[in-house]
């Protein structure tokens, strides 16, 4: 897989995190039927948010690091030349 796809399912990835975090939110924050389920409701905003942040903190820290590598390949052919 190249940098190109392996970037942009990372970006995809990290959306999808970002989103679900967004999606726990607002269930603890503004949704009725959230909060009238009690517990469960709870249970559902949290579990919400601990999945988005599984997927979006590692990807972002992985992506990171493949720019960095990516960046300094360029500086380093610019340098040969």
């Amino acid at each position: 897989m190249n940098d190109r796809k392996l970037i942009f399912i990372l970006k995809i990835v990290m959306t999808v995190g970002i989103s679900l975090i967004l999606l726990g939110v607002y269930f603890h924050l503004f949704s009725p039927t959230i909060e009238e389920m009690g517990v469960n409701g709870i249970i559902i905003s949290a579990a919400c948010v601990a999945i988005g942040m599984a997927l979006s903190l590692p990807t972002k820290m992985f992506l990171t690091f493949v720019l960095v590598k990516r960046e300094q390949d360029q500086n380093a052919k610019a340098h040969e030349s």
